[in-house]
């Protein structure tokens, strides 16, 4: 008996739709990216990108446990000295929610080409509202 390969061109995506009210941010992120990669599916091969479609809604309704709002911040450095910049996750999950639930999905994600295509099939809005109810997403439970 041989082992099943998938191949990228037989591979049929569906969409699912999380909503993250309540939740915690990192096991929203976590269940967001095992779909994108296709880790929750029988045919899973690593080498092919056979995941599928994400909706997160509510992301600004997320929760950060413990004191990450006050204590966590988000790094990003210039190049040039003294070019870094910290901003508290308090001030983004105001700001920004889709922000902060993107991040946390790609950091999750394989840094390849994979991880590059996977993350363009993740679609996150801060309320209830969003535009992929055409492709009728199915519910996924965390």
């Amino acid at each position: 008996m041989s082992t099943y390969m998938a191949k990228k061109e037989t591979v049929e995506r569906k969409w699912y739709i999380i909503d993250a009210a309540g939740k915690p941010l990192g096991k929203t992120a976590a269940a967001a990216a095992t779909i994108l990669r296709g880790k929750h599916r029988p045919e899973y091969t690593p080498h092919v990108d056979c995941g599928e479609f994400v909706v997160i809604i509510n992301a600004s309704k997320a929760v950060l446990t413990g004191k990450k709002l006050e204590q966590k911040f988000y790094r990003r450095h210039s190049g040039y000295i003294g070019g870094l910049k910290e901003v508290s996750y308090k001030h983004i999950m105001a700001t920004k929610p889709e922000f902060a639930m993107e991040h946390a999905v790609k950091g999750m994600l394989p840094h390849n080409s994979i991880g590059d295509k996977a993350i363009t099939r993740l679609k996150v809005y801060a309320g209830e509202a969003h535009k992929q109810q055409a492709q009728k997403p199915e519910a996924y439970e965390i």
